[in-house]
């Protein structure tokens, strides 16, 4: 099943990836700034909190401004999403057991009818309802009861553009919920490990279980949760995506882990590239090696279009496998980007 959002499509071949605005809405300039700066780098889809009437008139203005399309998160009350939808946002995500009940469920699903937006019903593993909790002891069944509660809310009402995501901080009940969910509901999934941790933990966790998931063809769009900025949610997700071969990175660059043989700063190396290389537009997909000596480059490295194996004081600058000069430590860096310049 394919829903649309925005000018985007959710359930495809194409995986779109979210992250979610950590500064308030009401902050307009500093929000319209930040989402323009993470559609540069490849978010696709920008998930907003709006908690009260004051966010609603932030993100309406917002909404005027951004090129990409917009959730809101709304919790507790659903008059916030009618204004929501009101205001103009593309998709909603609604808890529908913590807004009231039956009744003003049915006047979201009324309200998205209306507007012709898609919903995504999010099933958290940290706040599942108290009744199935008492019922259910094991974690995956309860949210996948609360799944199938929820969604006949909106099969009784005749509305079926939905989403749905089951997260847990847990990542084997992350994969063993939405390995379920893949064969219990015919709904486009939203993946990612919820509450996942800080940059390094964080990027482990979604590695393993969203990484998992694809592999399986579970997921039609993600989300890397990380206790850090927004634009690293974005770069890890796109990460992901091309280490599981659901993109192709058009500049890819390898380098080697290090060792007691390196005579060059390799790590510094690298970010100098990849600084460099920020927003550039090429006319073919290539990759880069950066290597810490002649054992790993540019043998090991044979693949990569061009790259550096380094030395002591030259380095072996190396083209489609074969050696192309030596050159001073100094020109490392002047001698890539020459090259690379080939591909604009």
């Amino acid at each position: 099943m394919k829903i649309n959002i925005g000018k985007l499509t959710i359930g495809g071949d194409y995986i779109p990836i979210q992250s979610m605005i950590k500064n308030p809405v009401t902050e307009v300039d500093k929000t319209i700034q930040k989402i323009e700066r993470l559609a540069n780098i490849g978010c696709d889809i920008i998930r907003i909190t709006v908690p009260d009437e004051t966010a609603v008139s932030g993100l309406r203005e917002v909404l005027k401004n951004v090129t990409i399309p917009v959730v809101a998160d709304i919790h507790f009350d659903y008059k916030l999403a009618i204004m929501a939808i009101e205001a103009g946002v593309h998709k909603v995500r609604i808890n529908p057991g913590n807004i009231g009940g039956e009744e003003k469920v049915k006047k979201v699903i009324d309200c998205l009818k209306e507007h012709n937006i898609p919903v995504r019903i999010g099933i958290n593993g940290g706040s599942l309802p108290k009744h199935l909790k008492e019922k259910y002891v094991d974690n995956v069944k309860t949210m996948l009861e609360a799944a199938k509660e929820e969604v006949g809310y909106f099969d009784k009402y005749g509305y079926d553009k939905i989403v749905l995501s089951f997260k847990s901080s847990n990542v084997l009940e992350t994969i063993e919920i939405n390995t379920l969910a893949k064969k219990e509901f015919g709904f486009p999934l939203h993946i990612g490990v919820t509450e996942a941790g800080d940059k390094i933990d964080g990027t482990v966790k979604n590695s393993i279980g969203v990484g998992h998931l694809l592999l399986n063809n579970i997921g039609d769009t993600i989300r890397v949760s990380l206790t850090a900025p927004e634009e690293d949610e974005v770069l890890v997700g796109k990460k992901i995506l091309e280490s599981v071969g659901r993109r192709s990175p058009e500049l890819e660059i390898i380098s080697c882990p290090t060792c007691g043989r390196t005579e060059v700063n390799i790590e510094n190396l690298v970010s100098q590239v990849k600084q460099a290389t920020n927003f550039v537009k090429l006319k073919q997909r290539i990759k880069i090696a950066i290597m810490g000596c002649v054992v790993n480059g540019p043998g090991e490295a044979s693949s990569a279009n061009f790259g550096v194996a380094c030395g002591k004081d030259k380095s072996i600058i190396f083209k489609d496998g074969k050696n192309l000069k030596n050159v001073n430590n100094t020109q490392i860096l002047d001698e890539l980007l020459n090259i690379l310049k080939e591909y604009y």
